[in-house]
This record gives C-alpha cells, sequence and structure tokens, in this order.
C-alpha cells in the first residue's frame, strides 16, 4: 500500500493551533484573575451593606460643586476595619464608630491640598460633631511626631480630635482594596462601617455644597439604623 508524502506544512498549522490554544488559556485565566480581585473588592455578599448604597443613590442629586469629585458607593462594601492611634497613643478602630455616620480623612503635613482641607473638615466637625456623625482625620505622617499636631495648633485646628498612623498602613490598607489613590483621601462611612462614597483629592467640606451633602448624608444613614 502507498502512502503519501508528510507535508510538513501540516505539522506547523498543529504548532500553531497548539500555541493558539494556550494563549486562549492564558487569557481566560488572567481575566479570571482580574474578576476574582474586583469580586473581592467589591465584596457583594455583605447584604448589611446595601443601606449605604440605598443612602447613596439618596444624595447623588448634592454631588456636584464642592463636593463634585466624590465617587458614590454602587454596590456594598465594607469598609476594613482600619487601624490608628489617638492623641495618647491607645489603639482604635474604624469599629468603634459603628452606630454613627462618619467621614475618614487621611491627610499629612507634607502634603499640601491637606494642609488647606484642614479647617474646612474642622468646621464641619463643630457643625456636625456628635453622636450621629464624626470627623475621624487621621494623620499618616511618618517621621516628626510632633510637626502634625503643632501644624493643627498653629492653624487654629480646634474641633477635630487628633488620630495617626505613623506607619501610613491605613493608606496601604485602603490602597489595597482601590479606595485610596492619592491624599488627601476621604471615606464617608455608615453607622454599619460600609461606604458611602470616598474622594481622591480635596474639598471645601463647609461649603454650602458640602453641608449639604454631609447632612443629607447623615439623615439617610440615619433613615436606615434599626433600633
Amino acid at each position: 500500500m502507498m502512502t503519501e508524502p508528510f507535508d510538513p506544512s501540516l505539522r506547523k498549522i498543529g504548532r500553531l493551533r497548539l500555541i493558539s490554544t494556550a494563549a486562549a488559556v492564558a487569557i481566560l485565566l488572567v481575566l479570571a484573575g482580574v474578576y476574582g480581585m474586583e469580586h473581592l473588592r467589591s465584596n457583594p455578599a455583605d447584604a448589611a451593606c446595601q443601606a449605604a448604597v440605598n443612602t447613596a443613590k439618596k444624595i447623588t442629586p448634592l454631588v456636584h460643586g464642592e463636593v463634585a469629585a466624590l465617587a458614590l458607593a454602587q454596590t456594598p462594601f465594607r469598609v476594613p476595619d482600619l487601624a490608628f492611634k489617638d492623641a495618647t497613643g491607645h489603639a482604635d478602630t474604624l469599629a468603634n464608630w459603628r452606630g454613627r455616620t462618619v467621614l475618614l480623612n487621611l491627610w499629612a503635613t507634607w502634603c499640601v491640598p491637606c494642609r488647606r482641607e484642614m479647617p474646612a473638615l474642622d468646621a464641619l466637625q463643630a457643625a456636625f460633631g456628635g453622636p450621629d456623625f464624626e470627623v475621624v482625620a487621621v494623620n499618616i505622617d511618618t517621621r516628626d511626631r510632633a510637626k502634625p499636631p503643632a501644624f493643627l495648633k498653629e492653624v487654629g485646628i480646634s474641633h477635630l480630635a487628633y488620630y495617626t498612623d505613623d506607619s501610613a498602613k491605613i493608606f496601604e490598607d485602603l490602597k489595597e482594596v482601590g479606595k485610596a489613590f492619592g491624599m488627601p483621601t476621604t471615606v464617608i462611612v455608615d453607622h454599619n462601617g460600609c461606604e458611602i462614597g470616598a474622594m481622591a483629592g480635596p474639598a471645601e467640606w463647609s461649603s454650602d455644597d458640602g453641608v449639604k451633602l454631609v447632612s443629607a448624608a447623615i439623615a439617610g444613614d440615619a433613615s436606615t439604623t434599626t433600633h
């Protein structure tokens, strides 16, 4: 029986098919990894955080002007239980503020926009600070520990409590979950510890726009609280 001579081009085609299949598998694995990271980052399984998303929807019309950069929560997300210290060196975590709406702000003395923003945050705390709301401003200077308190005293900050994390780990923890991209970083957190909105960069929080938005966020959050 005669056999047809082997065509070398067939071997080349086979190799190309094998390479194409391997490339397709690699792409699928990368996409699966990306999806898995986003799934973890969005934390959609936390049903308790749906109320924060509902609050975000309510305040959407107020995101403009001086607070136009606020990115409102689209999916339920519980903010990590971030760790820092108070002025006496006592350890605190974000969980200590459960039951209150919190405007969490990360700042540093080397950050010029942060320095400019502090008086507005101080005024916001003076206007709304209490059992239902607090501005928690955490300094992340990693060197001269005396410099941040001295700066606050110099510019007349009197209503904000002093919190610090001189390891700056709090920024890295928020960065890992996609909530910190630069300084200052602000996250509005509801009474369950869930994200209402986040902002990269400064805002004039004590402006009419800022006051109306924060006031509505507090009221919207309070309306979802069960006692």
